[in-house]
C-alpha cells in the first residue's frame, strides 16, 4: 500500500502541483480552469510501484477531476482514467509533449 501521509509524498505532491501551476489538468483537457488540490497516479501506485515517484506518472487534479479518473470507492480507474493511462507513455514526460496534457 502506497504511503500518502509521509513527508516524501507530501514533498512530491507539492512539486507536481507546482509543475502544473496548481491547475486541474483534467479540466484543462476540456478548456476549463479549475484549481488542483490532489495529485493522481496515472498508473496506480499499488499496481505499478516502479512508476509511483515518476513525474510523468503524476497529474494535478481537482477533486472532481480525480473522481473522473478513479472510482473513489473501489480505487479502480474509470473509463476516462484508463483512456488517460493508454495515452501516457511510460518514461515520457507528457508535460514536454505538444499535446499537453495527454487528452482523453
Amino acid at each position: 500500500m502506497f504511503d500518502y501521509y509521509g513527508g516524501k509524498w507530501k514533498r512530491k505532491r507539492e512539486h507536481i502541483l507546482r509543475l502544473d501551476g496548481y491547475q486541474c489538468q483534467v479540466a484543462r483537457m476540456y478548456g476549463k480552469r479549475q484549481q488542483a488540490n490532489t495529485v493522481h497516479h496515472i498508473y496506480p501506485a499499488d499496481e505499478y510501484p516502479e512508476y509511483a515517484w515518476c513525474d510523468w506518472n503524476l497529474i494535478s487534479v481537482s477533486q472532481g477531476g480525480h473522481n473522473r479518473l478513479e472510482n473513489r470507492k473501489t480505487g479502480e480507474l474509470t473509463k476516462e482514467g484508463v483512456a488517460l493511462q493508454k495515452r501516457t507513455i511510460p518514461g515520457v514526460d507528457w508535460r514536454k509533449r505538444k499535446r499537453y496534457p495527454p487528452h482523453l
